[in-house]
C-alpha cells in the first residue's frame, strides 16, 4: 500500500508565493523552456547536502544547469552490467543527449558522506561496513581516497583532503566512460573539479598542472 501524506502548509504557501511572483514574472521564459526543451550549458554533479546550492553559487537561471546530486558528489566508474546506475545514467544523458560542454564536480566542506567514509575506513562505523548499508557501499568508491590521505594527523585537514579526493576520484571515473573520454579528447567537453568552503564562501578549482586546488 502506498504511503503519501499532504504537503506541510508552509510548503504549500511557498509554492503559491512562487507561482504568484517568480513564475508570473517569468512566465514567457518558463513557457519557452517547456516548448523548446532544455539546453543546459553544463552538468553539475554535487552533493545532496542541503547547504550546497550550485545554482545560487553561480547565479544560474532556470535551464542553465543539468543538475545531479548524490551522497558526497561521487561518480562511479563505468560499469555496463545492465543494473541500475542513476549517476551513470545522468552522465550519459547529459553528454549524449544534451551535449553539455562542461561537467562540473562540486565538492564541499563539512560533508557528512565524506565524514562517514572516514569513520568507516578507520573502523569507527561498523554499521557502514554492513553489506545492507547503501551509504557504506556507495562510500566504498572513496576508499582509495582515504588510503591516500589517512596519514594526515590533523583531522580537519584530513577531512578537507578527503573531500577533495572525492572530487578527484569522480573526475578520474568520468574518464572511464568511453563517450565522456571521446568528447573530452575531441574538445567538445571539459571537466572541472571544484571544492566549496561553505563556511567562508570560498570556491577552489583543481589545477591539473600543479595537482592542487587553488582559489578562484
Amino acid at each position: 500500500m502506498r504511503s503519501a501524506k499532504p504537503l506541510p502548509g508552509s510548503l504549500v504557501q511557498r509554492y503559491h508565493g512562487w507561482k504568484a511572483t517568480t513564475f508570473a514574472d517569468n512566465a514567457a521564459w518558463y513557457r519557452r523552456l517547456a516548448l523548446e526543451g532544455q539546453r543546459p550549458r553544463a552538468m553539475v554533479i554535487s552533493c545532496c547536502d542541503s547547504r550546497v546550492n550550485a545554482a545560487a553559487i553561480f547565479g544560474a537561471e532556470q535551464g542553465e544547469f543539468f543538475m545531479h546530486r548524490n551522497i558526497a558528489n561521487l561518480v562511479p566508474p563505468n560499469e555496463p552490467d545492465g543494473l541500475h546506475h542513476g549517476t551513470s545514467a545522468a552522465v550519459e544523458y547529459a553528454v549524449r543527449s544534451l551535449h553539455v560542454a562542461q561537467i562540473i564536480v562540486l565538492g564541499h566542506s563539512h560533508c557528512g558522506g565524506v565524514k562517514g567514509c572516514e569513520e568507516m575506513c578507520s573502523g569507527h562505523a561498523p554499521e557502514l561496513e554492513e553489506r545492507s548499508s547503501y551509504v557504506g557501499r556507495w562510500m566504498d568508491l572513496l576508499r582509495p581516497g582515504w588510503e591516500a590521505v589517512h596519514d594526515i594527523a590533523d583531522e580537519p585537514a584530513r577531512l578537507e583532503a578527503l573531500e577533495k579526493q572525492a572530487v578527484l576520484i569522480s573526475l578520474d571515473n568520468l574518464m572511464t566512460f568511453p563517450f565522456v573520454a571521446s568528447a573530452v579528447e575531441a574538445g567538445d567537453l571539459a571537466l572541472h573539479g571544484l571544492w566549496n568552503d561553505i563556511t567562508e564562501g570560498v570556491l577552489e578549482i583543481y589545477d591539473a598542472p600543479s595537482d592542487r586546488f587553488v582559489p578562484l
